[in-house]
Protein backbone atom coordinates (compact mmCIF):
# COMPACT_ATOMS: atom_id res chain seq x y z
CA UNK A 1 0.00 0.00 0.00
CA UNK A 2 3.09 2.40 0.95
CA UNK A 3 4.44 1.50 -1.97
CA UNK A 4 1.31 2.31 -4.50
CA UNK A 5 1.42 5.74 -3.43
CA UNK A 6 4.70 6.14 -3.26
CA UNK A 7 4.67 5.36 -7.02
CA UNK A 8 1.63 7.20 -8.02
CA UNK A 9 3.41 10.27 -6.07
CA UNK A 10 6.39 9.92 -8.58
CA UNK A 11 4.87 9.50 -11.55
CA UNK A 12 2.16 12.44 -10.92
CA UNK A 13 5.14 14.66 -10.46
CA UNK A 14 5.80 14.03 -14.59
CA UNK A 15 2.61 13.87 -15.80
CA UNK A 16 2.49 16.04 -18.82
CA UNK A 17 -0.66 18.18 -19.57
CA UNK A 18 -1.77 19.86 -22.71
CA UNK A 19 0.26 23.07 -21.80
CA UNK A 20 2.82 21.72 -19.76
CA UNK A 21 3.78 19.49 -16.71
CA UNK A 22 0.24 19.56 -14.31
CA UNK A 23 0.47 22.09 -11.04
CA UNK A 24 1.00 21.16 -7.71
CA UNK A 25 -2.55 21.38 -7.22
CA UNK A 26 -3.60 18.94 -9.27
CA UNK A 27 -1.13 16.41 -8.02
CA UNK A 28 -2.50 17.42 -4.18
CA UNK A 29 -5.89 16.22 -5.86
CA UNK A 30 -4.59 13.18 -7.07
CA UNK A 31 -3.08 11.86 -4.08
CA UNK A 32 -6.19 12.98 -2.13
CA UNK A 33 -8.25 10.84 -4.34
CA UNK A 34 -5.43 8.04 -3.76
CA UNK A 35 -5.45 8.09 0.20
CA UNK A 36 -9.42 8.01 -0.13
CA UNK A 37 -9.56 4.96 -2.45
CA UNK A 38 -6.95 3.04 -0.50
CA UNK A 39 -8.28 3.97 2.78
CA UNK A 40 -11.49 2.65 1.66
CA UNK A 41 -10.04 -0.94 0.50
CA UNK A 42 -8.43 -1.26 3.76
CA UNK A 43 -10.54 -0.15 6.91
CA UNK A 44 -8.79 0.01 9.87
CA UNK A 45 -8.50 -2.48 12.03
CA UNK A 46 -10.37 -2.52 15.88
CA UNK A 47 -9.24 -3.93 18.67
CA UNK A 48 -11.48 -4.92 21.88
CA UNK A 49 -10.62 -5.92 24.86
CA UNK A 50 -12.48 -8.47 26.88
CA UNK A 51 -11.38 -9.54 30.23
CA UNK A 52 -11.64 -13.49 30.11
CA UNK A 53 -12.67 -15.05 33.54
CA UNK A 54 -12.21 -18.88 34.15
CA UNK A 55 -13.52 -20.09 37.07
CA UNK A 56 -10.71 -21.85 39.04
CA UNK A 57 -11.53 -25.13 39.35
CA UNK A 58 -9.44 -28.53 40.34
CA UNK A 59 -8.87 -31.57 42.53
CA UNK A 60 -5.42 -33.19 43.15
CA UNK A 61 -4.14 -35.76 45.58
CA UNK A 62 -1.15 -37.76 45.89
CA UNK A 63 0.57 -40.00 48.20
CA UNK A 64 4.34 -41.60 49.08
CA UNK A 65 4.62 -45.21 51.30
CA UNK A 66 8.34 -45.83 51.27
CA UNK A 67 9.34 -48.57 53.76
CA UNK A 68 12.90 -48.54 53.36
CA UNK A 69 12.65 -44.94 54.75
CA UNK A 70 9.99 -44.44 56.83
CA UNK A 71 8.85 -41.10 54.46
CA UNK A 72 4.64 -42.02 54.77
CA UNK A 73 3.10 -38.91 53.78
CA UNK A 74 -0.10 -38.04 51.52
CA UNK A 75 -1.93 -34.82 50.52
CA UNK A 76 -5.47 -33.90 49.12
CA UNK A 77 -6.68 -30.51 47.59
CA UNK A 78 -10.00 -29.53 46.08
CA UNK A 79 -10.56 -26.00 44.91
CA UNK A 80 -14.20 -24.19 43.16
CA UNK A 81 -13.66 -20.94 42.65
CA UNK A 82 -12.38 -19.26 45.77
CA UNK A 83 -13.21 -21.65 48.09
CA UNK A 84 -10.11 -24.20 48.84
CA UNK A 85 -10.39 -27.31 50.92
CA UNK A 86 -7.54 -29.96 51.91
CA UNK A 87 -5.74 -32.10 54.02
CA UNK A 88 -2.39 -33.63 54.35
CA UNK A 89 -0.43 -36.13 57.22
CA UNK A 90 2.75 -37.31 57.22
CA UNK A 91 4.75 -39.50 59.90
CA UNK A 92 7.23 -37.51 62.03
CA UNK A 93 10.05 -39.00 62.95
CA UNK A 94 8.68 -39.74 66.44
CA UNK A 95 6.47 -42.32 65.74
CA UNK A 96 3.57 -40.05 65.60
CA UNK A 97 1.47 -38.72 62.79
CA UNK A 98 0.17 -35.12 62.06
CA UNK A 99 -2.83 -34.32 60.25
CA UNK A 100 -3.77 -31.06 59.15
CA UNK A 101 -7.24 -30.11 57.33
CA UNK A 102 -7.46 -26.64 55.75
CA UNK A 103 -10.04 -23.96 53.83
CA UNK A 104 -9.97 -20.73 52.69
CA UNK A 105 -12.49 -18.21 51.26
CA UNK A 106 -12.77 -14.96 50.70
CA UNK A 107 -15.09 -14.90 53.91
CA UNK A 108 -12.96 -16.45 56.35
CA UNK A 109 -9.47 -16.26 54.85
CA UNK A 110 -6.86 -19.19 55.61
CA UNK A 111 -8.27 -22.00 58.52
CA UNK A 112 -6.08 -24.91 59.50
CA UNK A 113 -6.72 -27.85 62.05
CA UNK A 114 -3.87 -29.55 63.02
CA UNK A 115 -4.26 -32.90 64.69
CA UNK A 116 -0.88 -35.03 66.26
CA UNK A 117 -2.46 -38.78 66.29
CA UNK A 118 -0.27 -41.51 68.14
CA UNK A 119 2.18 -41.35 71.15
CA UNK A 120 5.70 -40.28 70.65
CA UNK A 121 8.08 -42.86 70.84
CA UNK A 122 12.11 -41.85 71.50
CA UNK A 123 14.32 -44.47 70.73
CA UNK A 124 16.87 -46.00 73.41
CA UNK A 125 19.99 -44.73 73.94
CA UNK A 126 22.65 -47.16 74.02
CA UNK A 127 26.23 -46.68 75.43
CA UNK A 128 29.20 -47.71 77.00
CA UNK A 129 30.37 -46.07 80.02
CA UNK A 130 30.96 -42.36 80.97
CA UNK A 131 31.63 -40.36 78.14
CA UNK A 132 34.30 -37.58 77.54
CA UNK A 133 31.82 -35.42 75.79
CA UNK A 134 34.56 -35.28 72.50
CA UNK A 135 37.03 -34.07 74.87
CA UNK A 136 40.65 -34.85 73.15
CA UNK A 137 42.57 -37.49 75.08
CA UNK A 138 46.44 -36.29 76.20
CA UNK A 139 49.51 -38.57 76.93
CA UNK A 140 52.59 -37.54 78.31
CA UNK A 141 56.10 -38.97 78.36
CA UNK A 142 57.76 -42.06 77.12
CA UNK A 143 56.30 -45.68 77.24
CA UNK A 144 59.52 -47.26 78.74
CA UNK A 145 58.11 -51.10 77.76
CA UNK A 146 58.55 -49.91 73.96
CA UNK A 147 61.83 -52.27 72.75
Amino acid sequence: MHCFVLVAVATAAYIPSGHGYTSSKHILALLACLALAVSAQYPGVEYEHKEHYAHPKYKFEYGVKDPHTGDHKSQWEVRDGDVVKGAYTLHEADGTERVVEYKSDAHNGFEANVKKVGHAHHPQVYGGGPSSHGQPEYHHGYNHDDP
